[in-house]
């Protein structure tokens, strides 16, 4: 299973954020950080803001901040939130395809279903808390540009 890069971002900021150790850093220098564009962070950031994990602060002494809940976010609560609910595979036709012609007698769709709950069931106990300790905190603390985003 692949993730969007949305969820991939979406673990990404809040793990930086973890260690952000007293500072706030802004969603422009998290994009940076994290060498993406700044509107898919913006993005992300905003979605994570509606969650309740991470406090956006706008001017000056603004910035980006864990929230109690985003300290002890269950990992795979947020990839659930970011990949939605669907289906592995599309057998409907869904998405501008013709449904698959073995919808009607097919097991794969059940077996691919309890595999993707077990992927979600094998991050639910992590949290985010758990990410960001050695060796990975100082990694992300080393990739940090600082304040000035530079």
């Amino acid at each position: 299973m692949r993730l969007l890069r949305s969820t991939d971002l979406a673990l990404r900021v809040l793990m930086r954020l973890a260690v952000a150790a007293g500072t706030l850093p802004t969603t422009r220098q998290v994009a940076a950080d994290m060498d993406v564009p700044y509107t898919h962070a913006a993005k992300v950031v905003a979605e994570l803001q509606h969650l309740g994990l991470v406090d956006a602060r706008r001017g000056r002494g603004g910035g980006l901040a864990l929230t109690a809940e985003g300290r002890t976010a269950s990992v795979g609560a947020v990839v659930r939130t970011f990949e939605g609910d669907g289906d592995v595979v599309d057998c409907e036709g869904t998405a501008g395809t013709a449904p698959c012609p073995l919808n009607a007698a097919c097991r794969l769709r059940g077996a691919l279903r309890r595999a993707q709950e077990a992927f979600y069931a094998a991050l639910d106990p992590i949290t985010l808390a758990e990410l960001v300790t050695d060796p990975t905190g100082p990694l992300l603390l080393g990739i940090s540009r600082g304040p000035q985003g530079g």
